[in-house]
């Protein structure tokens, strides 16, 4: 883990960014206390879901669309 200032972080947060391997970070802090935490981390493990993956996993009850006998009154 790396520590630079907001100073650095400003004036060079492309070339910061660009370095970041995945699994990497950096502290950026202000008065020598963090107050951020930059990490690469990879889509892969963000979303993993590929499209139709759910496909068969979820079903329409029959009954969806009845009304609910909890809320007649506030249907009549």
């Amino acid at each position: 883990m790396t520590t630079i200032t907001i100073q650095e972080a400003q004036t060079q947060l492309l070339d910061i960014i660009h370095r970041l391997a995945p699994g990497d970070e950096v502290v950026i802090t202000e008065n020598e206390k963090p107050i951020a935490r930059l990490a690469r981390t990879e889509l892969k493990q963000l979303w993993p879901c590929k499209a139709g993956s759910a496909k068969g996993k979820i079903r329409m009850a029959s009954d969806f669309d009845a009304p609910l006998e909890d809320f007649s009154e506030y249907t009549e």
